[in-house]
Protein backbone atom coordinates (compact mmCIF):
# COMPACT_ATOMS: atom_id res chain seq x y z
CA UNK A 1 0.00 0.00 0.00
CA UNK A 2 3.21 2.08 -0.35
CA UNK A 3 2.47 5.51 -2.48
CA UNK A 4 4.61 5.17 -5.63
CA UNK A 5 4.52 8.23 -7.31
CA UNK A 6 1.83 10.86 -6.88
CA UNK A 7 0.94 14.06 -9.27
CA UNK A 8 -1.04 16.96 -8.80
CA UNK A 9 -2.80 17.35 -12.21
CA UNK A 10 -5.40 20.68 -11.62
CA UNK A 11 -4.90 23.24 -8.67
CA UNK A 12 -7.02 26.57 -9.71
CA UNK A 13 -10.05 28.13 -8.26
CA UNK A 14 -10.15 26.53 -5.17
CA UNK A 15 -9.73 23.16 -6.19
CA UNK A 16 -7.25 20.15 -6.29
CA UNK A 17 -7.04 17.44 -8.18
CA UNK A 18 -4.11 14.82 -7.90
CA UNK A 19 -3.47 11.29 -8.65
CA UNK A 20 -2.04 8.60 -6.77
CA UNK A 21 0.20 5.37 -7.94
CA UNK A 22 -0.26 2.51 -4.99
CA UNK A 23 1.68 -0.40 -5.24
CA UNK A 24 -0.93 -2.86 -4.69
CA UNK A 25 -0.30 -6.33 -6.78
CA UNK A 26 -3.35 -8.12 -6.02
CA UNK A 27 -5.52 -5.32 -6.48
CA UNK A 28 -3.92 -4.74 -9.74
CA UNK A 29 -4.20 -8.40 -11.41
CA UNK A 30 -8.34 -8.59 -10.44
CA UNK A 31 -9.47 -4.80 -11.33
CA UNK A 32 -11.61 -4.33 -14.16
CA UNK A 33 -12.91 -1.28 -16.17
CA UNK A 34 -15.81 0.32 -13.46
CA UNK A 35 -14.33 -1.42 -9.90
CA UNK A 36 -13.28 0.76 -7.38
CA UNK A 37 -11.52 0.34 -4.01
CA UNK A 38 -12.48 1.67 -0.44
CA UNK A 39 -9.42 3.01 1.57
CA UNK A 40 -8.14 4.37 4.91
CA UNK A 41 -5.61 6.50 4.95
CA UNK A 42 -5.13 6.76 8.38
CA UNK A 43 -6.12 4.21 11.48
CA UNK A 44 -8.66 6.98 13.19
CA UNK A 45 -10.10 8.03 10.03
CA UNK A 46 -13.13 7.03 7.36
CA UNK A 47 -13.68 4.50 4.83
CA UNK A 48 -14.03 6.01 1.54
CA UNK A 49 -14.18 4.72 -1.85
CA UNK A 50 -12.42 5.54 -5.45
CA UNK A 51 -12.31 4.43 -8.77
CA UNK A 52 -9.89 2.73 -10.29
CA UNK A 53 -8.45 4.41 -13.49
CA UNK A 54 -5.20 2.68 -14.63
CA UNK A 55 -2.90 0.02 -13.30
CA UNK A 56 -0.02 -2.47 -14.29
CA UNK A 57 1.43 -5.36 -13.17
CA UNK A 58 1.89 -4.14 -9.46
CA UNK A 59 0.05 -1.42 -8.57
CA UNK A 60 -3.09 0.67 -9.51
CA UNK A 61 -3.96 4.37 -9.81
CA UNK A 62 -6.25 6.47 -7.99
CA UNK A 63 -7.29 10.27 -9.01
CA UNK A 64 -8.97 12.18 -6.45
CA UNK A 65 -10.28 15.85 -5.88
CA UNK A 66 -9.94 17.41 -2.72
CA UNK A 67 -12.88 17.76 -0.58
CA UNK A 68 -13.57 16.51 2.40
CA UNK A 69 -11.45 15.65 5.78
CA UNK A 70 -10.30 12.50 4.12
CA UNK A 71 -9.26 13.52 1.12
CA UNK A 72 -6.91 16.58 2.43
CA UNK A 73 -5.30 13.60 4.68
CA UNK A 74 -5.14 12.04 1.44
CA UNK A 75 -3.22 14.73 -0.41
CA UNK A 76 -1.06 15.59 2.40
CA UNK A 77 0.73 11.86 1.93
CA UNK A 78 3.64 11.64 -0.54
CA UNK A 79 5.91 8.54 -2.14
CA UNK A 80 7.04 6.43 0.32
CA UNK A 81 3.89 6.66 2.93
CA UNK A 82 1.52 4.01 2.69
CA UNK A 83 -2.04 4.02 3.21
CA UNK A 84 -3.26 2.60 6.66
CA UNK A 85 -5.52 0.39 4.29
CA UNK A 86 -7.00 -0.42 1.26
CA UNK A 87 -10.00 -3.26 0.18
CA UNK A 88 -10.81 -4.17 -3.82
CA UNK A 89 -11.61 -4.73 -6.32
CA UNK A 90 -15.10 -4.24 -5.08
CA UNK A 91 -18.63 -3.27 -7.66
CA UNK A 92 -19.46 -4.99 -10.56
CA UNK A 93 -17.19 -4.19 -13.55
CA UNK A 94 -18.66 -2.52 -16.67
CA UNK A 95 -20.45 -4.67 -19.36
CA UNK A 96 -17.97 -4.19 -21.63
CA UNK A 97 -19.56 -5.49 -25.72
CA UNK A 98 -19.91 -4.45 -28.67
CA UNK A 99 -22.26 -1.59 -29.14
CA UNK A 100 -21.45 0.31 -32.08
CA UNK A 101 -21.65 4.17 -31.44
CA UNK A 102 -20.94 4.99 -27.72
CA UNK A 103 -20.93 9.00 -26.30
CA UNK A 104 -18.92 8.75 -23.39
CA UNK A 105 -19.34 12.03 -20.86
CA UNK A 106 -17.15 13.18 -17.91
CA UNK A 107 -17.62 15.58 -16.08
CA UNK A 108 -15.05 17.25 -13.34
CA UNK A 109 -13.43 14.29 -11.59
CA UNK A 110 -15.51 11.96 -12.96
CA UNK A 111 -13.64 12.70 -16.19
CA UNK A 112 -10.61 9.78 -14.52
CA UNK A 113 -13.55 7.31 -13.95
CA UNK A 114 -14.39 7.31 -18.14
CA UNK A 115 -10.79 7.19 -18.89
CA UNK A 116 -10.78 2.74 -18.35
CA UNK A 117 -13.89 2.15 -19.44
CA UNK A 118 -13.79 4.69 -22.20
CA UNK A 119 -10.49 2.20 -23.33
CA UNK A 120 -12.03 -0.87 -23.21
CA UNK A 121 -14.91 0.27 -25.11
CA UNK A 122 -12.54 0.78 -28.14
CA UNK A 123 -10.92 -2.19 -27.57
CA UNK A 124 -14.55 -4.36 -28.31
CA UNK A 125 -14.27 -1.73 -31.14
CA UNK A 126 -16.90 0.35 -30.66
CA UNK A 127 -16.55 3.86 -32.34
CA UNK A 128 -16.34 6.33 -29.27
CA UNK A 129 -17.65 9.81 -29.07
CA UNK A 130 -16.25 11.78 -25.97
CA UNK A 131 -17.37 15.08 -24.46
CA UNK A 132 -15.02 16.32 -21.27
CA UNK A 133 -16.58 18.52 -18.87
CA UNK A 134 -14.87 21.16 -16.71
CA UNK A 135 -15.00 24.20 -14.66
CA UNK A 136 -12.05 25.85 -16.77
CA UNK A 137 -9.22 24.75 -18.60
CA UNK A 138 -7.08 24.53 -15.45
CA UNK A 139 -9.18 22.03 -13.88
CA UNK A 140 -9.61 19.87 -17.30
CA UNK A 141 -8.14 16.57 -16.95
CA UNK A 142 -6.67 13.11 -18.82
CA UNK A 143 -7.52 15.35 -22.30
CA UNK A 144 -4.81 13.94 -24.21
CA UNK A 145 -5.32 10.06 -22.71
CA UNK A 146 -8.85 10.39 -23.64
CA UNK A 147 -8.14 11.69 -27.04
CA UNK A 148 -5.71 8.51 -27.74
CA UNK A 149 -9.16 6.46 -27.15
CA UNK A 150 -12.20 8.62 -28.66
CA UNK A 151 -13.19 8.68 -33.03
CA UNK A 152 -14.37 12.60 -31.54
CA UNK A 153 -13.40 14.45 -28.51
CA UNK A 154 -15.21 16.98 -27.32
CA UNK A 155 -14.69 19.69 -24.45
CA UNK A 156 -16.77 22.20 -22.50
CA UNK A 157 -15.95 24.58 -20.06
CA UNK A 158 -18.42 26.49 -17.97
CA UNK A 159 -16.72 29.91 -18.32
CA UNK A 160 -15.81 29.71 -21.70
CA UNK A 161 -11.98 29.65 -21.08
CA UNK A 162 -11.10 26.01 -23.20
CA UNK A 163 -13.06 24.46 -25.64
CA UNK A 164 -17.01 25.19 -26.33
CA UNK A 165 -18.28 27.63 -23.49
CA UNK A 166 -21.64 25.42 -22.34
CA UNK A 167 -22.14 22.08 -20.40
CA UNK A 168 -21.83 18.32 -21.44
CA UNK A 169 -24.99 18.21 -22.32
CA UNK A 170 -25.00 20.89 -24.79
CA UNK A 171 -22.55 19.06 -26.88
CA UNK A 172 -24.71 15.56 -25.98
CA UNK A 173 -28.13 17.38 -27.46
CA UNK A 174 -26.16 17.96 -30.90
CA UNK A 175 -24.70 14.63 -31.67
CA UNK A 176 -27.73 12.63 -30.90
CA UNK A 177 -29.89 14.81 -33.31
CA UNK A 178 -26.96 14.76 -35.87
CA UNK A 179 -26.50 11.11 -35.78
CA UNK A 180 -27.71 7.55 -33.88
CA UNK A 181 -25.90 6.14 -30.80
CA UNK A 182 -26.17 3.09 -29.54
CA UNK A 183 -25.31 3.67 -25.67
CA UNK A 184 -24.23 7.02 -23.58
CA UNK A 185 -22.39 6.49 -20.89
CA UNK A 186 -21.81 9.32 -18.45
CA UNK A 187 -19.78 10.15 -15.03
CA UNK A 188 -19.75 13.09 -12.90
CA UNK A 189 -21.66 15.33 -10.76
CA UNK A 190 -24.73 14.17 -9.91
CA UNK A 191 -26.58 17.02 -11.75
CA UNK A 192 -24.82 16.59 -14.84
CA UNK A 193 -25.86 12.41 -14.74
CA UNK A 194 -29.10 13.60 -14.25
CA UNK A 195 -29.38 16.27 -17.32
CA UNK A 196 -27.79 13.31 -19.66
CA UNK A 197 -30.34 10.63 -18.30
CA UNK A 198 -33.52 13.63 -18.86
CA UNK A 199 -31.85 14.22 -22.42
CA UNK A 200 -31.62 10.55 -23.67
CA UNK A 201 -34.96 9.04 -22.04
CA UNK A 202 -37.23 10.73 -24.65
CA UNK A 203 -34.92 9.19 -27.75
CA UNK A 204 -35.06 6.01 -26.11
CA UNK A 205 -31.10 5.62 -26.04
CA UNK A 206 -29.61 3.47 -23.45
CA UNK A 207 -27.68 5.21 -20.57
CA UNK A 208 -25.44 3.96 -18.09
CA UNK A 209 -24.42 6.22 -15.16
CA UNK A 210 -21.56 5.34 -12.36
CA UNK A 211 -23.45 6.41 -9.32
CA UNK A 212 -21.00 8.30 -6.61
CA UNK A 213 -23.21 7.48 -3.89
CA UNK A 214 -21.88 7.85 0.03
CA UNK A 215 -20.45 4.61 1.01
CA UNK A 216 -18.84 3.11 3.97
CA UNK A 217 -17.65 -0.29 4.23
CA UNK A 218 -18.55 -1.23 0.32
CA UNK A 219 -20.03 -4.61 1.14
CA UNK A 220 -23.39 -4.37 1.19
CA UNK A 221 -23.74 -3.76 5.23
CA UNK A 222 -24.05 -0.51 5.89
CA UNK A 223 -26.86 0.26 3.38
CA UNK A 224 -25.32 3.71 3.64
CA UNK A 225 -25.16 4.23 -0.49
CA UNK A 226 -28.53 2.41 -1.04
CA UNK A 227 -30.40 4.01 -4.20
CA UNK A 228 -34.06 3.57 -5.88
CA UNK A 229 -33.68 1.86 -8.99
CA UNK A 230 -36.74 0.63 -11.36
CA UNK A 231 -38.59 0.85 -7.67
CA UNK A 232 -36.38 -1.29 -5.95
CA UNK A 233 -33.91 -0.80 -3.39
CA UNK A 234 -30.48 -1.54 -4.73
CA UNK A 235 -26.47 -0.58 -3.01
CA UNK A 236 -24.24 0.75 -5.15
CA UNK A 237 -21.23 -1.12 -3.66
CA UNK A 238 -22.67 -4.68 -4.73
CA UNK A 239 -25.21 -4.11 -7.65
CA UNK A 240 -23.40 -0.93 -9.28
CA UNK A 241 -21.85 1.38 -8.83
CA UNK A 242 -23.48 0.97 -12.51
CA UNK A 243 -27.26 1.80 -13.70
CA UNK A 244 -29.79 2.07 -16.20
CA UNK A 245 -30.11 5.96 -15.34
CA UNK A 246 -33.68 5.90 -16.75
CA UNK A 247 -34.87 3.73 -14.19
CA UNK A 248 -32.75 6.01 -10.92
CA UNK A 249 -34.75 7.26 -8.68
CA UNK A 250 -33.20 10.72 -8.99
CA UNK A 251 -35.06 12.88 -7.15
CA UNK A 252 -34.09 10.53 -3.52
CA UNK A 253 -30.76 9.94 -4.99
CA UNK A 254 -30.09 13.44 -4.98
CA UNK A 255 -31.40 14.25 -1.61
CA UNK A 256 -29.64 11.29 -0.07
CA UNK A 257 -26.12 12.71 -0.95
CA UNK A 258 -26.32 15.74 1.01
CA UNK A 259 -27.53 14.40 4.24
CA UNK A 260 -24.06 14.79 6.03
CA UNK A 261 -22.84 17.74 3.54
CA UNK A 262 -23.35 20.14 7.03
CA UNK A 263 -21.52 17.80 9.36
CA UNK A 264 -19.01 17.06 6.59
CA UNK A 265 -18.17 21.27 6.40
CA UNK A 266 -18.36 21.95 9.97
CA UNK A 267 -15.46 18.95 10.35
CA UNK A 268 -13.69 20.79 7.49
CA UNK A 269 -13.46 24.27 9.35
CA UNK A 270 -12.61 22.66 12.32
CA UNK A 271 -9.27 20.98 10.82
CA UNK A 272 -8.37 24.60 9.62
CA UNK A 273 -8.89 25.96 13.15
Amino acid sequence: MKILDKKILADAKGVRIFSLKIESPLIAQKVLPGQFVVIMVVKEGERFPLTIVDKDKNSITLIVQELGLSTKFLSRLNVGDSLYAITGPLGNSTEIRKYGKVAIVGGGVGVAEIWPVAKAFKAKGNFISTILGARSKELLILENELKSTSGQLYVTTDDGSYGKKGFVTDVLKDLISKDKYDLVYAVGPIPMMKSVSDLTQDLGIKTIVSLNALMVDGTGMCGSCRVTVKGQTKFACIDGPEFDAHQIDWGEFIKRSKIYEDKEKHICRLNEL
